[in-house]
């Protein structure tokens, strides 16, 4: 964190959400130094006249996704990934034979772990040569009864509590709430305005490349057998910058493979206040205890002052509601594909 810290107005009700009171705007979270710091940064940024006030046209708040928002363990794209790689060898057998369907469904999780290339391989492969409306629409129904491997709950329930309840304080204060994460845009499109209240152009993602296409049926945005961007580490904050233009005043990420470090130090270096949250897994109980071998994020945490966030110590309750019925929060119902 690099600046003051805040009180605000109840948030929008969220997916799950409990109707938050006036006077606790956050009540999954345990009434800690991280609450508080978050619920005074609000307050002073938006006290109109107060020292740290922020204009409501630069109040952009950015959140990773996986490990931030909702649960990581496994990543729910690897899950829609395995997913079309098995629809698509049993749409065409001979698929099963080639590379790199091949290698990736005899042993996915093996495949995964060769590293960058090989991933990218598999994402040229199965996601490439697919109309972007078409593939959205492909992604609702896989989330509509995709389940996590281990606990069978749906994968939205996964997703984290108290998170919605500040993604809810955020915009009930004016601030703009924005993804930017390591998940394909295309794929978080499909679900970010129904999960998290965040409207379809306010997500920032890994993308493939796109054309548009003319054809007798009509016409679509193409995506091509090619990653244009991997929105990761060092990119995150280009992308921002491409999309948003601004530096983002509130910037949240997690523990995990270091890829939120430049994100935050990017919203740290704005002239004025801002503020910089880390997740940390350490919660085997309710969710699950992992960090990065060299401790990379939590170490920059220290050195920039960063607001770390215990899920252990911070959070009453970890997860929404199970089985909590979706509805959109923001933005206007997505469009139906266009024939290729």
């Amino acid at each position: 964190m690099s600046a003051s810290d805040s009180t605000p107005a109840s948030p929008s009700p969220d997916v799950g959400a409990p109707p938050a009171s006036a006077a606790d705007p956050l009540p999954s979270w345990r009434d800690g130094a991280a609450k508080q710091a978050i619920l005074r940064f609000v307050r002073d940024t938006t006290t109109p006249g107060g020292r740290d006030f922020i204009a409501p046209a630069d109040r952009i708040a950015i959140f990773d996704n996986d490990g931030t928002l909702w649960r990581e363990d496994p990543r729910a794209e690897l899950l829609f990934v395995a997913h079309l790689a098995r629809a698509r060898t049993e749409a065409d057998p001979t698929l099963g034979a080639q590379s790199p369907y091949r290698e990736f469904l005899a042993d996915p999780r093996g495949y995964l772990q060769r590293g960058d290339t090989a991933a990218l391989q598999l994402l040229h492969a199965v996601y490439g040569n697919t109309a972007v409306e078409s593939f959205q629409d492909e992604a609702r129904r896989f989330l509509a009864v995709a389940r996590h491997p281990r606990s069978r709950a749906p994968l939205r329930d996964g997703i984290y509590q108290p998170m919605l309840e500040l993604l809810g304080l955020l915009r009930a204060q004016g601030y703009q709430t924005w993804l930017c994460a390591g998940s394909t845009a295309d794929f978080m499109r499909a679900f970010a305005a129904d999960y998290y209240g965040i409207a379809p152009q306010q997500v920032i993602g890994s993308r493939l490349a796109l054309r548009f296409r003319e054809t007798a049926q009509g016409n679509a945005v193409w995506r091509e057998p090619r990653v244009d961007s991997f929105n990761d580490k060092e990119n995150k904050p280009a992308n921002i910058a491409l999309q948003i233009g601004k530096r983002p005043v509130f910037a949240a990420g997690n523990v995990g493979g270091a890829g939120d470090i430049a994100m935050l130090a990017y919203s740290q270096g704005r002239r004025g206040p801002s503020f910089q949250l880390l997740i940390d897994h350490d919660d085997a109980q309710r969710e699950s205890a992992y960090t990065e071998p060299d401790g990379a994020s939590l170490k920059a945490a220290a050195a920039h002052r960063w607001t770390v966030v215990s899920m252990r110590r911070d959070w009453e309750r970890v997860f929404v509601a199970p089985s909590a019925p979706g509805r959109a929060l923001a933005g206007e119902p997505m469009a139906r594909p266009a024939a290729p």
